[in-house]
């Protein structure tokens, strides 16, 4: 059971998200009015579906606002089908994104994904590149600054890095780190390898190389 917030400015696509998710044992919230997410205490929260249209402040915005005080999973619900709108999502702190029209059962799929990688017990300790990760708390450290990497960011550098040496494609990635059932959207890797290296290079890191035409490799 997970406590998700759901906003969208239509109240019917609200109803059908509780009554799907709600199916799945889980407490469900809706709000219509983005305005109001920016006083509520989120931290509450195991995951927020968040739609990108809406009326006042866009979901956008709005991500980006919330991203500095929530570590949870973000998730854009979303018409825009442009990909450089999908990447500008990316870009300001959401983890995913569904496309609408959406099935109930690639919602239930998604969701249920990013929660199970929330819940996963990691224990251990590795450093490899002059950075160290921490499983359980799902942090890199680069001396004593701490790498301010999303939720799907850290899950990215972790695979590359526990595999370092070796090239992986977009789609190896994404499978790896996000494991849904169904069609994979690799594309997505490319803008948060995009803000890794932005994040990494503030610490004086370069590892991801870009492997023309096969993926990357964390060197």
């Amino acid at each position: 059971m997970a406590k998700i917030l759901a906003v969208d400015d239509e109240a019917k696509i609200l109803q059908i998200i509780r009554k799907a998710l709600e199916k799945d044992g889980h407490i469900v919230q809706t709000v219509q009015d983005g305005e109001v997410v920016r006083q509520m205490e989120l931290s509450r929260y195991d995951l927020i579906l968040l739609d990108v249209m809406m009326s006042g402040i866009d979901g956008f915005t709005l991500c980006r606002e919330i991203r500095e005080t929530v570590d949870c999973p973000i998730v854009f619900l979303t018409a825009k089908t442009l990909e450089e709108d999908l990447m500008a999502g990316l870009g300001s702190g959401a983890d995913d994104y569904i496309c609408k029209p959406f099935g109930l059962g690639e919602l239930r799929a998604r969701v249920q994904a990013h929660l199970r990688r929330e819940l996963r017990e990691k224990k251990q300790v590795f450093a490899v590149s002059g950075l160290h990760f921490y499983m359980q708390a799902k942090k890199v450290m680069a001396k004593d600054q701490k790498v301010p990497l999303t939720k799907s960011e850290y899950q990215i550098c972790e695979y590359l890095a526990l595999h370092h040496g070796q090239t992986l494609s977009r789609e190896q990635i994404y499978e790896a780190v996000f494991g849904y059932e169904g069609e994979s959207d690799a594309s997505a890797i490319t803008e948060h390898i995009k803000n890794i290296r932005a994040k990494l290079i503030k610490v004086q890191a370069e590892p991801i190389e870009t492997v023309w035409g096969m993926g990357y490799r964390w060197n």
